[in-house]
């Protein structure tokens, strides 16, 4: 049960500005999902495989965002599942709008250069 609530790592400095940028972007480019189809886990999949090896902020939040996208995805496809039986059109929605609210407030908080874990979220990778 503890992969699921991971704390986040002990912050020994401020990270650098650049890496702030791309956290923000790591955690932004899941709103590609919104024009491309599985933009939202392509997106930060990219960020984090180009810059964890140089950024250890990204490398962090990368896969924090990719973590988060991929269990957003399996939760459409259960709420997609559900709609057979209606309750999926309600949770659709919803799903959809934290999915929006959360990717804001992660940008937000990398862009500040803290570590942000999003809640619910599966950590499928490592």
């Amino acid at each position: 049960m503890s992969d699921i609530i991971d704390p986040p790592p002990a912050p020994s400095d401020s990270p650098a500005p650049e890496s702030r940028q791309w956290g923000l972007f790591a955690h932004l480019s899941a709103l590609v999902g919104l024009i491309i189809p599985f933009g939202n886990i392509l997106g930060p999949l990219i960020i984090w495989q180009i810059k964890k090896a140089e950024m250890p902020f990204v490398d962090d939040q990368g896969k924090e965002a990719l973590n988060f996208n991929i269990t957003v995805a399996l939760a459409f496809v259960v709420a997609f599942i559900l709609s057979f039986v209606l309750i999926g059109l309600l949770l659709m929605p919803l799903i959809g709008l934290a999915w929006l609210v959360f990717a804001i407030i992660a940008a937000i908080k990398a862009n500040n250069g803290e570590y942000y874990r999003y809640p619910f979220t599966l950590r499928l990778v490592k």
